[in-house]
């Protein structure tokens, strides 16, 4: 049993510049898993930031404002949306819940809004435009 010992002893025996290669090679191989993992991809569980309100762009606008709210996007409940801003006459526009996730993963959503009449422009309706900045 004595010999094998010292067999594995003399197996193991290596000298001063192959210990101290191999120590920094295993310092250099450390140092990349650790720049890698700390450069690697973005963890899917952080919460993406709050979307604020967006005011959408409206086609052919005489007057109507259109703006969805940060809490009606983060809700993520479909809203119809009063567009009348300083206008004579209202429209309305409807958002879908997969609309507003959209919205909320800052994706731009066009939609039209009710046809409705007015004394200037008759039965007309307008296109929506938000963009999440």
């Amino acid at each position: 049993m004595a010999k094998h010992i010292q067999s594995f002893t003399e197996a193991v025996t290596i000298t001063r510049r192959e210990f101290t290669l191999e120590a920094a090679l295993a310092v250099l191989a450390g140092c990349m898993i650790t720049v890698s993992d700390a450069c690697g991809s973005k963890s899917t569980t952080d919460p993406s930031p709050a979307p604020s309100d967006i005011t959408g762009t409206v086609s052919a606008n005489h007057g109507h404002t259109a703006v969805v709210t940060s809490a009606q996007i983060t809700a993520a409940n479909a809203v119809v949306l009063n567009i009348q801003g300083t206008a004579v006459h209202n429209h309305t526009l409807s958002l879908s819940q997969a609309e507003l996730q959209m919205l909320k993963n800052r994706q731009a959503v066009s939609k039209d809004s009710s046809s409705d009449v007015s004394a200037t422009a008759g039965v007309h309706l307008h296109t929506v435009t938000f963009t999440p900045a």
